[in-house]
């Protein structure tokens, strides 16, 4: 090769720094799957957990120097990696609120473990690496970048879903994840093939240059490349028509990781569809809204209305997630900066809500996670009162009550779409929170208003699997384990912390979309 040609060769100014907390996702879960491999199992046993606590630690630590480089005037928002990956606070937040979820799941998968006999590093490893791929998204400038952060989210946990090996169910759920899951990074794929077919280039920046400075006069391609993209993207956060995965998954899957792929797939899902969307498409809304609405309005009255006739708290769990879905999708639809900084803060607020809700019905399903129908909840306040209480905090939460994160989440996005006009949307979503506040209601009177079953009392006693009681403050939750009672702690004081003082939270929401669709800047 001529030294004219090696001169011509220029490649991407590769800055570590700027994707640290990604790389510590990444490295994290590298080095648990070495070190296991090396010692042969001769790490305490708690060590797994307090390992993966401490990775999602270091990476929501690396994010605030990272925040203040972008928030400095002389610096500001920025792309790295030769423009694939984009630095700004949006992606910032977004990976902050993934590692909250990261380490809530693995504080509550700790006592399940060692119960179902399934003590190991694998669903940690698994579950950073997921994490990895959803920092991935959060922070991509590249649909190529994009899909590849998709893709090891998503392979992550089908294999988490399918882990436990003795519960026929459990295989299920997982292959009919990855079936599903494989059709939607084919239809992501296709729709990336598409958008660069129409404006030819993958990088999120460079499209949305090239849409704002050039009219289409064949948009056939472009429009086809959106609804792919947005069908792709439906799967992952469990929009209607495209949820009939979520609840026999949900209910198929151990009970942390539904929480982890209702809480951290849903937010690495919406950041990478915010991105796509409010960023690289931006030019586009009048053709992409109407079709974000209509998801909307589908999951809104689909979520609520199915939860109301189911029986097992894990499948309406996963309607109520649908229901949840559509609200978020009403500050996606909005297209403004409110409405993007809605949808972060209620991203945060229903990572709280929803582990410490799955966190409980892990507690609850005992030996053999089972026992998850209404009837098991029945007394529930008189065997364990702390963590009924627990759950009605989180119940009421989900259904907005005043003073819970989940009011004021929904406040915003309804806000939002009021200020763009979309009456209709924002009355279907009163409409549908009133239905939905009906399941929650009844999952309350169960536990509070009806006798428990003959048999409940004697299981409770060993519900722990031998894990051992937590101690302190978490105690008041009875017979769980420690590293549980310290996430349900966690889940419930951050609910309504999020509820009483908002204004921090929402502040940092507010800044992170600052300047979010100038990232080409």
């Amino acid at each position: 090769m001529s030294p004219a040609v090696i001169a011509a060769i220029r490649t991407p100014e590769i800055v570590w720094s700027a994707v640290a907390p990604q790389l510590i996702l990444m490295a994290g879960g590298l080095l648990l799957l070495t070190l296991v491999s090396v010692l042969k199992g001769r790490l305490p046993r708690h060590t797994y957990v307090a390992y993966t606590v401490a990775v999602a630690a270091a990476s929501f630590i690396a994010t605030i120097p990272l925040w203040g480089r972008v928030g400095n005037p002389r610096e500001g928002i920025a792309t790295v990696m030769g423009g694939a990956v984009g630095l700004d606070r949006f992606g910032l937040f977004v990976i902050g609120v993934l590692c909250i979820g990261l380490a809530l799941s693995a504080l509550i998968a700790d006592g399940y473990l060692l119960r179902e006999d399934l003590d190991g590093p694998e669903l940690y490893v698994l579950m950073m690496l997921s994490a990895s791929g959803g920092a991935t998204m959060a922070t991509a400038n590249d649909l190529i970048v994009l899909f590849v952060g998709f893709e090891i989210l998503s392979v992550s946990v089908y294999v988490l879903a399918a882990m436990h090996a003795r519960r026929l169910s459990s295989q299920e759920a997982g292959f009919k994840y990855f079936v599903l899951g494989a059709f939607s990074s084919a239809f992501l794929l296709y729709g990336i093939a598409l958008t660069y077919g129409a404006t030819g280039s993958t990088n999120l920046v460079a499209i949305q240059a090239f849409l704002a400075e050039n009219v289409l006069t064949q948009t056939g391609l472009l429009l086809g490349g959106m609804v792919l993209m947005l069908v792709g993207f439906g799967f992952k956060v469990a929009a209607v028509p495209f949820h009939m995965w979520a609840p026999d998954v949900y209910q198929g899957a151990p009970s942390p990781v539904s929480g982890f792929m209702a809480s951290v797939v849903k937010a690495a899902a919406f950041a990478g569809l915010l991105r796509i969307f409010a960023v690289a498409l931006s030019a586009y809304q009048v053709q992409w809204r109407p079709l974000l609405f209509t998801l909307a309005v589908l999951s809104l009255v689909v979520g609520a209305v199915l939860a109301v006739v189911q029986r097992n708290i894990k499948r309406i769990l996963a309607y109520s997630s649908i229901n949840h879905a559509g609200f978020i999708l009403l500050g996606v639809h909005a297209a403004t900066q409110r409405g993007t900084s809605a949808s972060l803060f209620y991203l945060l607020a229903y990572t709280f809500m929803v582990i410490g809700s799955f966190g409980v019905v892990t507690v609850v399903g005992r030996t053999g996670d089972g026992r998850h129908s209404l009837d098991d909840y029945s007394g529930l306040s008189r065997r364990r009162p702390a963590v009924a209480f627990a759950f009605t905090i989180l119940l009421l939460a989900q259904a907005g009550v005043p003073f819970t994160a989940g009011f004021l989440a929904k406040f915003y996005v309804l806000a939002a779409a009021a200020e763009t006009g979309s009456y209709i949307l924002a009355v279907v979503a009163m409409l549908s929170a009133v239905i939905s506040a009906f399941i929650y209601l009844r999952i309350g009177v169960a536990m509070y208003f009806e006798g428990a079953p003959d048999d409940t009392d004697a299981d409770a006693a060993s519900s722990d699997g031998g894990a051992g009681v937590a101690t302190g403050v978490p105690a008041l939750l009875g017979r769980v384990p420690w590293p549980t009672s310290l996430a349900l702690t966690l889940a419930v004081v951050c609910t309504l912390l999020l509820g009483i003082l908002p204004g921090p939270f929402a502040h940092l929401a507010d800044t992170a979309v600052a300047g979010f669709r100038a990232l080409g800047r």
